[in-house]
């Protein structure tokens, strides 16, 4: 699969996403990236930041946005196809936006989505 093709993956696992739940997103980037860390090659998505949870009243003074990236070539790898492609994807993104609301790895394996 073309990056191109995986960035409209992602694009579409974003769409997915309930208004209601994207409205509340605050200060947040969805980035690909063709590899996963060097320490973890087979990430297939990582929040970087601040969780909502967590954001006191002085911490959008200069704060970057927070950073949800999702690994291409890893996911690819684990993909036998387009499909496969495309709801590991949203998941993915599910997962990496939940912790952007403060949730973490435990919660998101009780909930199915880890």
């Amino acid at each position: 699969m073309s990056r191109e093709d995986f960035e409209d993956a992602v694009r579409d696992g974003l769409d997915r996403i309930p208004d209601e739940l994207a409205a509340r997103m605050d200060n947040v980037v969805v980035l690909v990236e063709d590899d996963a860390p060097a320490d973890d090659p087979d990430l297939l998505g990582l929040y970087e930041g601040v969780p909502l949870t967590e954001r006191g009243e002085f911490w959008a003074a200069g704060s970057l946005p927070d950073r949800i990236t999702i690994f291409r070539r890893p996911t690819l790898a684990i993909c036998a196809d387009r499909h496969e492609v495309a709801e590991e994807v949203a998941v993915t993104v599910v997962h990496e936006i939940a912790h952007h609301f403060g949730i973490d790895d435990e919660r998101l394996h009780e909930l199915g989505w880890a």
